[in-house]
């Protein structure tokens, strides 16, 4: 009779965990972060649902479908820049060169598809592959010569501007055909709205089935997992947020191929940083080079591959703007992009400091600065504002990764 006793209790505390393991587990291990200081995407979600408020009271037009619209299509290119800044911060470099690589990158584009005649898609690669040539010597600058990312970089925006000056020669524009593929994939191609509903549910099932396999893997080496129904719920909601963002959007001209784009590059990053040897290397060597060292990483690799794609990704970025505005001219990569590709990383929540970051960060983070750009637009404030008010999200957003950084070192976490 103990014996029997003693199994059914053993049994309800298998229930228990596995119960825990669900809801009330996952905001136990919510709360367990957050004290910690691992804040997560928390902080600039909250901040971007106040922006949007405040901006649909302002002008009810912000969160209207076409405005949306317009807001997905004109955050991608700053966005895919801003990629490639998140794997260089990871890393604990900078490039802050960016802006001047993608202006440069769209001139490449413009000259040799306008100006000699070379099919698009040669064009494209051409000038993906200077960018790449850059990143690799920034790279070797750093690894063997040991001059600080800070430094080169920042020679390379004056350097790669003036080249960009000298391509584009005294003309200084050159227009991009509106018949072409280019123009017409970043300004009038939209998905049809039965794929944007198919396309809307992938991330869900996706969520589920992975969800699903590594709670029967736990499971099997007899770990605690999240509870079937916990897991079911948490994929229908994304998937009815999902189709109802895909259903307002499809009011207006629905989800642009641009947008869509993006996005996949997102993904794509995301698996590469967190399923990937080489992610899991990026963010050892930023958190400590020596340690990755000792341990057998090889560091000046994974230096030169975070240069070298964030580059890449640069150049993705000025030829997506140059397409979107069908011209490549002087100012193209100048202004703000620069700062804000850098800045929309750091405000979704990459840090400075290296080690710590997302692929998500950007897409949030390029969202947060587009959404204050569009709404002060619609009413019709001057510039002068957006950057004000840019910046002092940004300090908040270094404030927060300070003390969020300060708080895991008090807990004893990396």
């Amino acid at each position: 009779m103990s014996d029997l006793r003693t199994t059914a209790a053993l049994d309800r505390q298998d229930v228990r965990v596995e119960h825990a393991s669900g809801f009330a587990g996952a905001l136990t291990g919510f709360g367990r972060r957050m004290r910690g200081g691992d804040l997560g995407s928390l902080p600039v979600i909250v901040g971007l649902v106040v922006i949007w408020t405040v901006f649909q009271i302002a002008n009810p037009v912000f969160l209207s479908p076409d405005n949306l619209v317009n807001l997905t299509l004109e955050l991608c290119s700053v966005g895919v820049i801003s990629l490639g800044i998140v794997c260089v911060l990871i890393a604990g470099q900078i490039d802050l060169s960016v802006g001047s690589v993608s202006g440069l990158s769209g001139a490449i584009l413009a000259v040799l598809f306008v100006g000699n005649g070379w099919p698009a898609a040669l064009a494209v690669v051409a000038a993906v592959a200077a960018a790449a040539l850059i990143g690799y010597v920034y790279a070797q600058m750093f690894n063997r010569l040991g001059m600080p990312s800070f430094v080169a970089t920042l020679a390379g925006l004056l350097a790669f501007l003036g080249l960009q000056l000298w391509i584009l020669g005294a003309a200084g524009s050159i227009n991009i055909p509106f018949t072409s593929g280019l123009v017409s994939f970043a300004q009038l191609w939209f998905l049809p709205p039965v794929a944007a509903y198919v396309l809307a549910a992938v991330p869900a099932a996706v969520v589920l089935g992975t969800g699903l396999r590594l709670a029967t893997r736990r499971r099997a080496a007899g770990l605690s997992a999240r509870s079937t129904t916990a897991l079911l719920v948490r994929a229908g909601a994304l998937l009815v947020g999902l189709e109802l963002v895909a259903w307002y959007l499809n009011q207006s001209r629905g989800v642009g191929w641009m947008f869509v784009f993006f996005v996949v590059l997102t993904v794509v990053l995301h698996y590469l940083l967190t399923r990937t040897g080489w992610g899991r290397s990026l963010f050892a060597v930023g958190g400590n080079a020596e340690a990755a060292r000792r341990v057998g990483i090889n560091v000046r690799m994974v230096y030169t591959s975070a240069f070298v794609l964030c580059s890449s990704l640069a150049a993705v970025g000025g030829i997506l703007a140059a397409s979107r505005l069908a011209s490549a001219n002087q100012s193209s990569g100048t202004g703000d992009v620069n700062l804000n590709a850098i800045a929309a990383a750091v405000i979704g929540g990459t840090s400075l400091f290296g080690g710590r970051g997302s692929a998500w960060s950007a897409l949030l983070g390029v969202v947060v600065i587009q959404s204050i750009s569009s709404g002060l637009t619609l009413l019709n404030l001057d510039s002068s504002f957006r950057f004000m008010i840019t910046g002092l999200v940004l300090a908040l957003a270094v404030a927060v990764d300070a003390l969020a950084r300060r708080s895991r070192a008090s807990h004893g976490q990396a």
